[in-house]
């Protein structure tokens, strides 16, 4: 009987084992699977310590960050009191919700340098504009229009903008230079940093006197105080 059922038992017990030891390499699957996709998270931006004033230390007085709304009072003309993140991306996803005051100005940046070389991040960084289209006083060209990305490349025909005063969402990705601008849930604009196309527009006269504008691909993102009022909310970004 013994020599019966010791094979038996002996195979019972190497069955056994592999289960266990493809029941650890599951789990160890798994762990890697949840760390990639922690990797990814969105992030929130919406809080105090989340933001601080462009080559300062601290959020700037022209700002204020409270009950779920970022709001730009527009005291600091159209220099000077812009706000950066507190952390750099290169790959990123980011997302936002934005109105304006009617007749106003305003912008995202992503892949802002820092430096007191600098007085604003425009001098190096691409622009998601924040315009009130209809109300704005002046000439307006295409590329100065909301949605655009400044001086560079004008929105689609799919733009569709809501009044100042109203709710407009936006959305940048910027994946190995690859770039997307959305406007209220449609692309439009698409352009690819790499590009012969690119570096004509970049090379064509409105950035003679900015030669650091676009030299990276990493960087702060920042919000614009170009004089007037304006709010954000909802805003989250993500890397890629």
């Amino acid at each position: 009987m013994k020599k019966i059922y010791l094979p038996l038992l002996l195979c019972l017990g190497l069955i056994a084992c592999k289960g266990e030891n493809k029941d650890e390499k599951t789990a160890d699957s798994a762990v890697q699977e949840e760390a990639v996709n922690t990797g990814n998270d969105w992030i929130s931006l919406m809080e105090p310590d989340d933001w601080r004033g462009y080559n300062q230390d601290s959020l700037p007085s022209n700002w204020s960050i409270e009950e779920g709304l970022i709001t730009c009072y527009g005291k600091a003309g159209d220099m000077g009191g812009d706000i950066i993140s507190t952390e750099t991306f290169d790959n990123f996803e980011l997302e936002f919700e934005w109105k304006i005051t009617e007749g106003g100005n305003s912008g995202v940046f992503y892949h802002v340098v820092e430096d007191t070389i600098y007085h604003s991040p425009y001098q190096t960084a691409p622009e998601y504009q924040v315009l009130d289209d209809d109300g704005y006083k002046g000439p307006l060209e295409d590329w100065q229009k909301a949605g655009a990305n400044y001086a560079m490349h004008v929105a689609n025909d799919k733009k569709e903008l809501k009044p100042a005063g109203n709710w407009n969402s936006g959305r940048i990705v910027f994946n190995q230079g690859k770039v997307e601008h959305w406007l209220n849930g449609e692309k439009i604009v698409e352009f690819d940093k790499n590009s012969e196309d690119w570096k004509t527009k970049r090379n064509s006269g409105k950035w003679n006197d900015y030669p650091d504008y676009g030299k990276t691909n990493d960087g702060y993102l920042a919000l614009q105080d170009h004089g007037a009022g304006v709010w954000y909310r909802n805003v989250r970004v993500r890397r890629l």
